[in-house]
């Protein structure tokens, strides 16, 4: 799978995960180049405390466009060090 956004590749993994309709990448599939952390965060019943990534790409910057559970509840466990993506992040294989 592929996470591409202005037309450059941002992550890239044969193992995502899978949640809600959401690939998540695992951290290390990152190109940390793209990315700066958020101060952002939202509350999901069932995962937790999102926070998220703003992604920047050829000077231009998608805010709050990644996000990661640090702490992921029980049943989410399997998204635990993965990182999702949506505001116009396109991820296809």
């Amino acid at each position: 799978m592929k996470a591409v956004w202005n037309q450059v590749v941002i992550a890239e993994s044969e193992d995502t995960v899978v949640v809600e309709g959401n690939h998540y990448f695992p951290e290390s599939a990152l190109k940390f180049e793209h990315f700066a952390p958020s101060t952002h965060t939202t509350v999901c019943g069932r995962k937790g405390v999102a926070n998220y990534y703003n992604v920047i790409v050829n000077g231009q910057t998608n805010a709050n466009a990644a996000w990661y559970y640090a702490e992921p509840r029980s049943a989410a466990a399997e998204i635990k060090g993965r990182v999702a993506f949506w505001r116009g992040v396109t991820v296809s294989s």
